[in-house]
């Protein structure tokens, strides 16, 4: 062929349109070698196992899939092109070959329990329900079992219940009628709860919100006893019934009226004050201050202010009588006075709710929690630097730095021990059934943190902690046997570890101009009764460890990520 032939342009037989310009380099293949969008890409060897009639889920990765080069000559740098370490071999598929094991659930155990432990499983590792309620062939009405769930929640968090066990109520109600695929959820002021009966399915969500709190036991206990006759399957409660017996349970008056409450906030401020040193009088006088100052907070309730200037003006009287007992010079320890008064105000209950929120994974409650106990402390801490502030401007001889309790008395603080933890009983209006257990329980804690801090030396906070633990250990135990909230025994029994001189002394160096000496007592203050809050969901977790929870797993963690 000439050179003039090889500059002729070629015809269009000769030259296509898809056929790549001169100098580029392609590799031959025959035209009838195409291929399929579900080919395996180049690179991927395929070993063929079995037979044909083998087949595979089709979420799962054929068995011995391993990645090759395409080319030797490839570089490994290439963006599709994985590295010589990557290895496919046997990747897990989406579902185990032996399938997903199953989870059993014992049923000789409380309800708290067994809903705990499920609440803490993914959804689709949860056991099917077995619905323990009769109801037609149609099913539930699922808004009317939202709606009954929500209302129990309700009752339980404004009677001051934790929101992990706010949450196993409500989710026990909802799996008792077999909703199994409903994710409750609850904070400070809002209840909310979704149920899903399929994947395919649109969710079903009803919230509710909390606007008033009242601390009644009594309530409480019967709000459990409807969970419980619910979970249980020989107890056969229908919708309708259990909505009566939900209004009967908020239609029912508290069990000790308002006069009963001011005679028992005397008896726990006197019962105070003897602990930390005081005689006869300085009980009557305690006690006087207490009652004037729940009666003075009655009245601001009444005209409807909030609970910030209640606990403000309830705080006044015992300080005032403090105050004018040691301008009359009487022979009488004033500071026992005002620290007795301090006692039937401080906020132990939700101190203690609050860290245990947090300590299981609540944050948003447990934050909310301690707030309102950071204003009601403001609030006492205003009542008092307010007194105590005119009565050093008259020249009340008020000194900061004298030391409470004097020698033990073991017979008669043990006995001052019972008597607070009683009157804190009755404070919270508890069942009678529950005064006596919970009395004891105080009554152990002061002889545990006596025994460890006057006997042996050991520093308050560290007594503190441990004489927690034991009525957090002794509450829940309790609990367990009556098949009830851990709260009625735990919260009236921690009343003799409060840090109610801590917190007088911290006032009164402020209210001096010793504010160094001031922040000393009040971050120990602080620091006690974060031993008594930590102290306490000790003991009921340690109680947890030794017994039965429901599962034959190991009990999932409640906190939800492992810090990342």
């Amino acid at each position: 062929m000439t050179d003039a032939e090889d500059r002729k342009p070629q015809s269009d037989e000769a030259r296509s349109a898809f056929q790549p310009p001169a100098g580029v380099a392609t590799t031959a293949e025959p035209e009838s070698s195409t291929t399929s969008e579900f080919a395996v890409p180049r690179g991927l060897a395929v070993p063929r196992t079995g037979t044909e009639s083998e087949t595979t889920s089709e979420f799962a990765l054929p068995d011995g899939l391993d990645v090759a080069p395409a080319h030797p000559a490839e570089s490994e740098g290439s963006a599709f092109n994985p590295p010589r370490t990557y290895s496919a071999k046997q990747p897990p598929a989406f579902t185990p070959p032996t399938g997903v094991p199953i989870v059993s659930l014992t049923r000789d155990v409380p309800w708290q329990d067994r809903m705990r432990t499920m609440l803490r499983m993914p959804v689709t590792e949860r056991p099917a329900p077995e619905p323990v309620q009769r109801h037609d062939e149609s099913g539930p009405a699922v808004p009317r079992v939202l709606d009954l769930t929500l209302r129990i929640g309700e009752l339980l968090l404004a009677g001051g219940e934790g929101a992990e066990d706010v949450e196993a109520a409500m989710f026990a109600v909802c799996r008792s009628y077999g909703l199994d695929r409903c994710e409750p959820n609850v904070t400070f002021t809002l209840l909310a709860i979704s149920y899903q009966p399929s994947l395919v399915d649109d969710p079903v969500t009803a919230s509710r919100t909390v606007r008033r709190r009242s601390p009644d036991y009594t309530r409480l206990a019967a709000v459990y006893q409807l969970v419980d006759d619910l979970s249980d399957s020989e107890t056969h409660v229908s919708l309708e019934e259990a909505y009566r017996r939900l209004a009967e349970i908020r239609r029912n008056r508290h069990p000790y009226s308002g006069w009963v409450l001011t005679a028992a906030s005397g008896l726990l401020a006197g019962a105070a004050s003897v602990l930390v040193g005081g005689g006869v009088l300085v009980f009557v006088s305690a006690a006087i201050g207490a009652m004037l100052g729940d009666r003075l907070a009655w009245l601001c309730a009444g005209r409807g202010l909030p609970e910030f200037y209640q606990f403000t003006a309830a705080a006044m009287p015992p300080a005032a009588i403090g105050v004018a007992l040691t301008l009359a010079h009487a022979d009488v320890k004033a500071s026992a006075v005002i620290t007795g008064g301090l006692f039937a105000l401080l906020p132990g209950r939700a101190l203690v709710a609050g860290v245990q929120d947090g300590l299981t994974g609540f944050y948003i409650t447990a934050s909310a929690r301690l707030l309102e106990v950071l204003y009601f402390f403001v609030g006492i801490v205003a009542g008092v630097l307010t007194v105590l502030y005119f009565g050093v401007q008259l020249g009340a001889k008020l000194n900061p730095d004298a030391a409470l309790g004097g020698d033990p008395r073991p017979l008669l603080q043990i006995a001052a021990s019972l008597a607070l933890s009683l009157a804190f009983a009755v404070l919270l209006q508890q069942e009678r059934s529950t005064v006596l257990m919970v009395t004891l329980n105080g009554g152990v804690a002061w002889v545990v943190f006596g025994a460890m801090h006057y006997t042996g030396g050991i520093s308050p906070v560290a007594s503190t902690a441990v004489a927690a633990g034991v009525v957090g250990l002794f509450g829940q135990l309790l609990a367990r046997y009556r098949f009830a909230s851990a709260l009625p025994y735990t919260t009236a029994a921690i009343g003799p570890l409060l840090p109610g001189s801590a917190t007088y002394f911290g006032l009164l160096g402020i209210a001096q101009n010793e504010v160094e000496s001031g922040l000393t007592f009040l971050t120990k203050a602080v620091a006690l009764a974060m031993a008594i809050a930590i102290g306490v969901n000790l003991g009921s977790e340690i109680s947890r460890m030794f017994l039965r929870i429901g599962s034959r797993e190991k009990r999932r963690a409640a906190k939800r990520t492992r810090g990342f």
